[in-house]
C-alpha cells in the first residue's frame, strides 16, 4: 500500500502484538493518527510508546472489549484525543485451547464468545454511532478461516469467528447509504509468537498445518497490514459487507 492516511483517525484493537501491532504500525507509518487498544495495560502502552519513539503520532487507551462501558471509552476517548474515527480495526480476539464441545465449559464458551463476537459487535456499534455523526467511515472486523471453515476442539472459537462474518454482513447493508463501509478479514496460518511456538516445540503439528497449505508457507503479519490498509483505501472504495480470505489457499481446497 501506498496511499496516505494523513488526517486519518484509526482504532486497532488486540493491539500490543501480532496482527494488531503490525497494522496501528502500518497505518501510523502510512500518516494516520492510531489509538492502540489492548486490555494488557503494560504491555499497550510499551507498543505505543514503541511506535512514538520512531515519530509516528500514536496514543494508548486500555480496553477490554468484553465490556461495553469500555468500548465506548475508547471511541470516546480517541476522539476527545484525535477529534474522529475515521477507520477501525477490530482485531481483539482469544483462541481457548482444544476441547470437543462436550468437555468445554459454560464459562469458557461465554469467555470467548464476549470477547470476539459481543467484542466486535460493542466496538461496531460504538463507531458507527461516531461514523454517522462524520458522515461515513470504514470498519475492519477481523475474522479468521475459522469464520468459514469448522475444526474439531475449536467449536466455540469457530462459531464466535462465523458470527462476525454475520455482523459484517448485517451492519454493512444498515449502513451502505450512510458513507460507511463493514468488510471482513479471514486469516489463515500466520507468523506470530503463537505459530512461532509451534514451529519451535511442537515440529509435528507445524508441518502438517504446512501440508495442508497450498503455499506450503505461512503469511506474515505485514502481508495481513497491507490488506487492512487496502481495505481501509480510497481503492476499495465499493468493497463492503464482504470478507477478504487470506489464507494461502487453505479454504480453496
Amino acid at each position: 500500500m501506498t496511499e496516505s492516511f494523513a488526517g486519518k483517525v484509526v482504532i486497532v484493537t488486540g493491539a500490543t502484538s501480532g496482527l494488531g501491532f503490525a497494522t496501528a504500525k502500518a497505518f501510523a507509518e502510512a500518516g494516520a493518527s492510531v489509538a492502540l487498544a489492548d486490555l494488557r495495560t503494560d504491555e499497550l502502552i510499551a507498543a505505543a510508546n514503541r511506535l512514538s519513539a520512531t515519530g509516528l503520532t500514536v496514543t494508548a487507551i486500555a480496553c477490554d472489549v468484553a465490556d461495553d462501558a469500555q468500548v465506548a471509552a475508547l471511541v470516546a476517548g480517541t476522539v476527545e484525543r484525535y477529534g474522529a474515527v475515521d477507520i477501525a480495526f477490530n482485531n481483539a480476539g482469544i483462541q481457548p485451547d482444544g476441547q470437543n464441545t462436550a468437555d468445554v465449559s459454560a464459562e469458557t464458551f461465554d469467555k470467548v464468545m464476549a470477547v470476539n463476537l459481543r467484542g466486535v459487535w460493542s466496538s461496531i456499534k460504538h463507531e458507527v454511532i461516531q461514523m454517522q455523526k462524520q458522515g461515513g467511515g470504514v470498519i475492519i472486523n477481523n475474522s479468521s478461516i475459522g469464520g468459514v471453515v469448522g475444526a474439531v476442539g475449536q467449536a466455540a472459537y469457530h462459531a464466535s469467528k462465523h458470527g462476525v462474518l454475520g455482523l459484517t454482513k448485517s451492519v454493512a447493508l444498515e449502513y451502505a447509504t450512510e458513507g460507511i463501509r463493514v468488510v471482513a478479514i479471514a486469516p489463515g496460518t500466520i507468523d506470530t509468537p503463537l505459530v512461532a511456538n509451534i514451529r519451535d516445540n511442537d515440529p509435528d503439528t507445524y508441518d502438517r498445518i504446512m501440508k495442508g497449505t497450498p503455499m506450503e508457507r505461512v503469511g506474515s503479519v505485514d502481508e495481513i497490514s497491507s490488506a487492512v490498509l487496502w481495505l481501509a483505501s480510497s481503492g476499495a472504495a465499493y468493497v463492503t459487507g464482504t470478507t477478504l480470505v487470506i489464507d494461502g489457499g487453505i479454504t480453496a481446497q
